[in-house]
């Protein structure tokens, strides 16, 4: 019987960090699928026959309708068992690379590109609740590091594998690709995930207190200028390399690989230095991006210049993630489920923010007016962020 008992006990645990697993591949898969446009842009306008300001707005759609979704989602599928909420969000994540893959025009493009936005809306909005149910909790930083990891994957390597084979099959090709490995995640999912019934409903009266908060609401604020200020820049990267560096598309894959390998930098430095007060640490975020992309903008000519910008850019984007959600740990933890709602929140519409301005900017002036707009959303996060000590809520 302690056999049969011990075994049953190494099973559960085993299928647990299968469905751990599948959550990892689902975010490199969302992350992949929702940045793919940044190293696509430019074959994308063509194809599609329409400006890169307009086709940027593909990254901004899927941000709008992720904000909605991270409100909504937590009410909405509050009583849903929240397995089959992760498949639904799977499911959406598959027909929109579809539509994108297939798509005969600008609109068609915005749909598939809306449908990945819910996605990533309800995934992010659940993900961290749903890990914390899959593992022991003395397990759960271990299995959020592992989530996370498929993160750090996409980061380095779906950029540049993407502008590459874009550049050899098509850009249409590079989405097709995406197709099968999603399939086989969403499957992962059925098979992996237990069955995770619905512990309680959460409603807006715990995010609207969180908002009547004046150091979280401060504090939300200045990450989503963080955000934007660094979205303005990174969703039209590809034709500031293209028009200023002067690069081709294999010396594009190589800096876009340079940028995302940086991240692993990154994310080392985050365990190792983040320990204890976090307000010296809020600020960093759009000191160190801000100047590098002053620095892209008065050097950028320069390949080499360029990818020791792009490198540290790269660097500090992996940490930025970390210093942010630890600084909503700790200071919304009697209500952790409505901070990440809201963080979710904030971040998409930022990148939202990011999209739309940086595409008007490109539009209407030029790609240096995109990069300096970016500059100047960083100089407003740090004015507003100040010693970090305002955001604190022993403040």
């Amino acid at each position: 019987m302690a056999d049969a008992a011990t075994s049953h006990i190494e099973t559960a645990r085993t299928a647990a960090w299968g469905a751990v697993l599948s959550m990892a591949l689902c975010v490199a898969m969302l992350i992949a699928s929702e940045f793919m446009p940044v190293s696509l842009l430019t074959p994308m306008a063509e194809g599609l026959r329409a400006t890169e300001g307009q086709t940027g707005q593909a990254i901004s759609i899927s941000g709008l309708f992720a904000v909605a979704a991270s409100l909504l989602i937590t009410t909405a599928a509050g009583r849903l068992n929240r397995k089959w909420v992760m498949v639904a969000m799977t499911a959406f994540m598959l027909l929109s690379l579809v539509l994108v893959a297939a798509a005969p025009n600008f609109a068609v493009l915005m749909i598939g590109r809306a449908l990945l936005g819910v996605c990533i809306g309800g995934f992010w909005a659940l993900a961290a609740a749903v890990i914390m149910r899959l593992v022991p909790k003395s397990d759960v930083p271990r299995a959020l590091a592992l989530m996370y990891g498929g993160q750090a994957i996409a980061a380095a390597f779906a950029a540049p594998v993407g502008s590459y084979l874009g550049g050899l099959f098509g850009w249409r090709e590079v989405f097709w690709a995406l197709t099968p490995i999603v399939a086989i995640n969403l499957i992962w999912h059925v098979v992996a995930l237990p069955s995770l019934p619905a512990e309680q409903k959460q409603d807006f009266r715990a995010m609207l207190g969180l908002l009547a908060r004046p150091y979280f609401l401060r504090g939300l604020a200045a990450c989503m200028l963080s955000w934007g200020s660094a979205f303005t820049m990174f969703t039209y990267l590809r034709p500031f390399l293209e028009r200023v560096t002067g690069v081709g598309v294999t010396t594009l894959s190589i800096l876009l690989l340079i940028l995302g390998c940086a991240g692993f930098i990154g994310t080392w430095a985050a365990g190792r230095f983040l320990k204890g007060n976090i307000a010296p640490f809020l600020k960093l975020p759009a000191m160190v991006m801000g100047g590098a992309t002053v620095g892209l903008l008065l050097l950028g000519f320069s390949p080499i210049a360029a990818g020791l910008f792009m490198a540290i850019w790269g660097a500090m984007n992996t940490l930025f993630s970390v210093i942010w959600m630890t600084w909503m740990s700790q200071n919304a933890d009697d209500a952790p489920e409505a901070a990440g709602s809201l963080m979710v929140a904030a971040i998409q519409t930022s990148i939202l923010f990011g999209a739309v301005v940086g595409g008007v900017l490109l539009d209407a002036m030029s790609i240096q007016a995109t990069f300096i707009g970016s500059v100047l959303l960083a100089v407003a996060a740090i004015a507003l962020i100040g010693d970090g000590r305002r955001m604190l809520k022993s403040q």
